[in-house]
């Protein structure tokens, strides 16, 4: 089928959702917001009003304060969860960054011997060549005057300019199980295997609050494992939907229990979920006892 609806303004746009039930208020107001918050980012937010997923009619008395003040939730929690993630991410770092070195030498990243899959190892090794190649850090810039060779910096240089994604695929290819154990067992997770899902959830998790969009109630593709008991405080993972916010927050918690004592990040969490009514902690996948649970106390 060939697309044919053609732009509207957004009086139009505001029009059409009065149409559908929504208490617009002010109107110069609602134009303000419209024109700096696009329809169809704010879209993801109403839905969760709708009656009727044809007509898009909405919950008699729907106003458009109830989605924006959604929609600033939603913000909110992204900011606490992107703070919680950049701690995760630099504890990751040097734990792989010291974990592999004391096994591996300087220059691990470099030899593909010690990967299993040779083209992830060659599109991370490309990575690390580029963002290295566009650093500006002063220590980069002052191991380049006085070193040639090797091509690339020590594994304590190089990889403190990788990305997320590309620290979680350095872990996850490396064939040398006895060190990503130590490395997971630095974060309390006695298996490597569920370090590996839980970066890889967090690392999607973490491109969602970079890029701005919707987490709230968003379904998640990569499934944490869950294990049903691990030695700091957890949850009762037989209540959880991998799929959903709640899991991927308590892995959240559960790591920063071996990163920071004095991380504020629950606090803050608790804090933010108070606002919610009940049902909307549950499109998040959030059990009815959460609060009662050891890592949520």
């Amino acid at each position: 089928m060939e697309y044919t609806k053609m732009p509207i303004d957004i009086p139009e746009q505001i029009s059409i959702l009065k149409n559908r039930g929504l208490v617009i208020g002010d109107a110069t107001t609602a134009l303000l917001h419209f024109s700096s918050i696009s329809y169809f980012r704010l879209a993801s937010y109403w839905k969760t009003f709708e009656i009727d997923s044809t007509s898009h009619e909405l919950v008699t008395g729907t106003s458009l304060h109830d989605v924006l003040s959604l929609y600033a939730f939603d913000r909110e929690l992204r900011g606490v969860i992107f703070a919680a993630i950049q701690d995760i991410e630099i504890a990751l770092r040097t734990r792989i960054i010291h974990h592999f070195s004391m096994a591996h030498g300087a220059f691990w990243f470099m030899n593909d011997a010690l990967f299993s899959d040779i083209k992830i190892f060659q599109r991370c090794l490309s990575s690390l060549q580029n963002e290295v190649e566009r650093s500006k850090e002063d220590f980069l810039l002052e191991h380049f005057k006085k070193y040639d060779s090797p091509p690339m910096p020590p594994v304590w240089k190089t990889l403190e300019v990788a990305s997320f994604g590309t620290l979680s695929k350095l872990y996850c290819n490396m064939a040398d199980t006895s060190v990503k154990k130590s490395v997971s067992k630095s974060f309390g997770l006695p298996q490597y295997k569920y370090l590996e899902s839980w970066i890889r959830s967090i690392t999607v998790l973490r491109n969602c609050c970079a890029h701005h969009a919707r987490i709230w109630n968003r379904r998640f593709p990569w499934k944490p494992q869950l294990p049903r008991e691990l030695p700091l405080d957890w949850i009762d993972s037989s209540k959880t939907l991998p799929i959903k916010l709640y899991a991927l927050l308590s892995t959240i918690l559960y790591l920063e229990q071996s990163i920071s004592v004095n991380s504020s990040v629950k606090e803050r969490l608790l804090a933010l979920l108070a606002i919610l009514p009940r049902g909307r902690l549950k499109a998040k996948g959030f059990p009815e006892d959460w609060q009662k649970q050891d890592l949520w106390r």
